[in-house]
């Protein structure tokens, strides 16, 4: 039977001391009356008693115990096995998600064609991306951005074209000229799985190796990269959750990983960023920074994190160590960006280009308005190429409140709000108003939730609706003439979908301002694991804050009094 338990490879603080000597024989708890071990006691009987057992505590988890024997012994040293720990079991569920998720996409990954590897294309005929649900950015990418010639991403260039092969030109008649559209450590992620792909080809023709096509070879060894990514996503996600570390089993094996994880490279931006979160809450700022930074490099939502810790910083007095990330993340970026920003500075702006003049996405808010009300939109008889200027402006604004609401939330909770908790409703409202949702920018959320909101039901409801848009999003582009869907279909799921994203932030707003309902708070016992330096501080508002920025405290959600915590002590270590 797989009990709860976390072995020698994950160190533990437990809650009691048991190494008295004692004979064989025994007492049998509550019985009065005494018995007799048919073997000598251990010495060491120390338990992780405080860790969250949820097949005891929770619904979901004692009913899925029952697979594998039911829940744990109410008499269990807990935290002492040293096979099937808490860290494996969810990394074997995580490789089993994982692998459900390659073989989404793998009707797209048959190779078609004669000759060697890089001859032979992906089998994507008659639109088979679309009602085989198994579309990925990376396999169209590699030729559309010159990676099967071997170019570097940012170096090279070609011209847009449209459906009949003809250049198109910009709204200013100015030829339409095209770069690596990423960032640039995703960028050279890509460049670097080109170049292993290449290499298997370049062998292949010597060595008579099985002629896979070179772009399937590409989307495997990115694949694999991205796997490693989510792997350390779960990792850092573990270290995080303190006691509750069985939450990061919904990180694992989240729904969202089956269609979204070899969707584009999101998984490594998203692994930096968890991780930049488990180096703050391990009190290392500057690796916290350039980790963030890193993370920022890949794709910009990392930055993001930045707003809660300075928040945080504000309230309990810890700015210089916020400042300490926050320039160490600049920094990084900047060491990353620099040598192709010098070099080749046209493509690398190509990113901040195409960000300005997208129109809004298909799984947009925006999008979703227009589908069920007939709206033009924003921007009308716009060019091409033209920026969207008004709706440009009107994400920035509405995000701009989004971050003003959360700095109001901040001050006023009547206990500082963790850093998770922020950090999830900063990402999650960046997603809601922004003019892009791609399908993979769920990833963002996932461990984010899970540490937020370790409501287990909740999380995996959210978790299979955000999976189950893929359906109609494959089928509405496959296109009503195929067989394929309306886009109303589509459009209500993404609906469905915004919808249930609102609701988790209105439940973690809730527990926000009832720390008593928080179960990561465990009734006041604990503060904050992913904290840091926030974890156990005093509240240091500004003395010029108004009144009205100051925490509301009620008779329901007073906190109790914290002791400062020992800076020796790691506070992400599950109790």
């Amino acid at each position: 039977m797989i009990d709860d338990r976390v072995g020698d490879d994950q160190p533990q603080d437990f809650s009691a001391d048991r190494l008295a000597h004692e004979p064989a024989g025994g007492f049998l708890v509550g019985s009065g009356r005494a018995t007799v071990s048919p073997a000598p006691l251990a010495l060491d009987r120390r338990s992780a008693d405080d860790r969250d057992m949820p097949s005891r505590t929770d619904t979901l988890g004692a009913a899925l115990s029952e697979v594998v024997g039911g829940p744990v012994g109410r008499h269990a040293l807990i935290g002492r096995t040293r096979v099937f720990t808490p860290l494996r079991v969810m990394f074997m569920m995580a490789l089993v998600v994982l692998a459900l998720g390659w073989s989404t996409k793998s009707p797209c990954l048959q190779s078609v064609g004669d000759g060697p590897p890089d001859q032979r294309v992906a089998n994507w005929q008659n639109q088979r991306a679309y009602f085989e649900l198994c579309y990925s950015d990376t396999v169209p990418l590699y030729s559309a951005e010159l990676l099967s010639q071997g170019r570097f991403p940012y170096k090279s260039s070609w011209l847009e074209v449209d459906s009949s092969g003809r250049p198109q030109f910009q709204y200013d008649g100015k030829a339409a000229v095209r770069y690596m559209e990423y960032p640039v450590l995703t960028g050279v992620y890509q460049y670097m799985s080109m170049a292993l792909a290449k290499t298997y080809t370049a062998v292949a023709k010597m060595a008579s190796l099985p002629g896979v096509a070179e772009v399937v070879l590409f989307f495997d060894v990115a694949a694999f990269g991205l796997a490693l990514a989510w792997l350390t996503t779960v990792w850092a996600s573990s270290w995080l959750a303190g006691r509750r570390v069985w939450d990061v089993a919904l990180v694992a094996a989240s729904p969202v990983l089956v269609f979204q994880v070899f969707t584009n490279f999101d998984a490594l931006a998203t692994a930096l960023a968890i991780g930049g979160l488990l180096a703050w809450a391990r009190r290392r700022p500057v690796l916290a920074g350039i980790l963030i930074g890193l993370g920022v490099a890949a794709k910009l939502y990392p930055a993001l994190l930045l707003l809660p810790l300075l928040l945080l910083a504000i309230r309990s007095d810890r700015m210089p160590d916020a400042a300490r990330t926050v320039v160490s993340a600049v920094g990084a970026w900047f060491v990353v960006n620099l040598p192709v920003m010098v070099l080749y500075p046209r493509g690398w702006s190509e990113f901040f280009r195409l960000n300005s003049r997208r129109g809004d996405d298909l799984d947009s808010l925006y999008n979703v308005v227009k589908s069920f009300t007939g709206w033009g939109g924003f921007d009308t008889n716009l060019g091409f190429w033209q920026a969207p200027l008004i709706l440009n402006a009107f994400v920035a604004v509405l995000f701009l409140l989004c971050c003003a609401a959360i700095a109001y939330i901040t001050f006023t909770a009547p206990q500082r709000p963790r850093v998770t908790q922020l950090a999830f409703l900063t990402v999650a409202a960046f997603l809601l108003v922004n003019k892009v949702w791609s399908p993979q920018f769920s990833l963002w959320l996932v461990p984010l939730a899970v540490l937020a909101l370790p409501h287990r039901r909740i999380l995996l409801a959210w978790m299979t609706i955000d999976m189950l848009v893929w359906v109609p999003r494959m089928f509405y582009l496959y296109g009503e003439g195929n067989k394929g869907l309306p886009e109303q279909w589509f459009t209500a799921t993404v609906l469905v979908r915004d919808i249930a994203v609102i609701g988790l932030m209105v439940l973690v707003v809730r527990q926000i301002y009832r720390p008593d309902l928080d179960l990561v708070r465990w009734d006041g016992r604990v503060d904050d694991p992913a904290g840091g330096v926030f974890d156990g501080a005093p509240d240091a508002h500004p003395t010029w804050f108004p009144r009205w920025l100051r925490p509301r405290v009620t008779a329901d959600s007073a906190p109790e009094v914290q002791e400062e915590p020992d800076a020796s002590r790691d506070s992400t270590v599950p109790a």
